[in-house]
């Protein structure tokens, strides 16, 4: 199961002006929230929540497998603009994306504005992922979101598997558009969830994405890069 980014409480990086108290609340709640998902009907649930390291906060990414916490990814891509203030709330002190075996699967994570940068898809999928988690937190406008999923799993031969948040808080708070999206391995897009369809599963074919590798565009090598 894959939820939204940072499910839990008021979306909290609404305005440029960071708040400690509201930071440390926010992450109080997440952590409090871990109980919640570890007694989900599902194996694992995968997600990402706030954590107060210092003067400001992390976006980690977790996965909780059988109820055990494993950390998978810290958000490194931060959005400044009005709604999503995320660059003076944020930082990263986990470098890096990677692969994890979450069930046999293997596994990566790109939250939200990560999904943009179709280089971190393809790298993974050069570790291997057979799919891609997108926690994302997102508007109505599902346009580049769509056509960003489509090309992650198009340069990466992965699966890749959305949620979003959706409704609005208050009137300060950005209108967030739902639209879970998932997209196969190879770039087909399989559904997308809406208030009639909350939900959607699929059968993921380790197989198939694995042969996805060694298609177009996925096995053409990137070239060394040399100072100019």
């Amino acid at each position: 199961m894959i939820t939204n980014e940072m499910p839990f409480g008021f979306w909290q990086p609404t305005r440029q002006m960071f708040s400690l108290e509201r930071a440390r609340e926010w992450a109080d709640l997440h952590e409090r929230g871990l109980e919640a998902l570890s007694k989900l009907a599902v194996r694992a649930v995968i997600s990402s929540r706030p954590i107060l390291l210092g003067t400001k906060l992390v976006n980690e990414a977790f996965a909780l497998v059988d109820g055990r916490y494993q950390v998978l990814h810290h958000k490194q891509y931060f959005p400044a603009e009005n709604g999503w203030q995320e660059e003076a709330w944020f930082e990263s002190q986990r470098m890096g994306f990677d692969v994890a075996e979450i069930g046999g699967i293997k596994v990566g994570v790109l939250l939200c504005t990560e999904l943009m940068f179709s280089e971190k898809a393809r790298w993974l999928g050069t570790l291997g992922a057979d799919l891609i988690a997108v926690p994302r937190a997102t508007g109505a406008d599902h346009r580049m979101w769509r056509t960003a999923a489509a090309m992650a799993a198009i340069v990466s031969g992965a699966y890749v598997v959305s949620s979003n948040r959706q409704g609005q808080q208050d009137a300060a708070s950005p209108r967030f558009g739902g639209g879970g999206i998932i997209v196969d391995c190879e770039g087909v897009e399989f559904g997308m969830t809406s208030s009639r369809d909350r939900a959607i599963a699929i059968e993921l074919d380790q197989p198939l994405s694995a042969a996805a590798k060694g298609r177009y565009p996925v096995y053409v090598r990137q070239p060394i890069q040399t100072r100019c």
